[in-house]
């Protein structure tokens, strides 16, 4: 079907209601997040909240980066501020931001999921890289207008999803 390369391969209300020791005993060793509006809202800084999911992952085994298309000071400022690795300006939803984080984690793809709120960014990237996908739900409806052009334009798609998903 035309939208299924927009498909994750599952979807969580939000970032922080992953049953994260699930994907560990699925064997993901690896996590991917993008940061505005999956880990806090837009153009925040990193929160307690966020630092505290980032050493709790990482104490249960996982490797964490924060890949963003966003400018270095942005994505540095927020890496450090959960202690993660990160990838700027990686130009999702193209390929390499993705291939460089799996690369500085030291990992095979198919130990790595990545976890956003956008399917033209987050998934497709993760798609198109032979990665694992984790669609979450929002945090804010505060976003820039071409966001806000993004989500109308996924909604036929996420619906289709939910509609395939209820078909099996």
């Amino acid at each position: 079907m035309l939208f299924e390369r927009y498909y994750p391969d599952g979807y969580a209300r939000n970032a922080y209601a992953i049953d994260y020791k699930d994907l560990y005993n699925r064997g993901y060793r690896g996590i991917i997040f993008d940061i505005d509006n999956t880990l806090v809202p837009h153009d925040a800084p990193a929160t307690a909240k966020a630092a505290l999911l980032v050493r709790k992952l990482k104490k249960t085994g996982f490797r964490v980066m924060i890949v963003s298309n966003n400018k270095e000071p942005r994505v540095r400022s927020f890496a450090q501020g959960v202690n993660g690795g990160y990838v700027f300006r990686a130009g999702k939803p193209g390929r390499r931001g993705y291939l460089e984080a799996v690369d500085k984690m030291g990992l095979a793809r198919e130990r790595v999921i990545v976890i956003g709120d956008q399917l033209f960014t987050d998934i497709w990237g993760a798609n198109r890289s032979g990665l694992h996908s984790l669609l979450v739900g929002r945090i804010s409806f505060r976003e820039p207008p071409h966001i806000h052009l993004k989500r109308v334009l996924e909604w036929p798609i996420r619906l289709a999803y939910r509609l395939r998903s209820l078909k099996v």
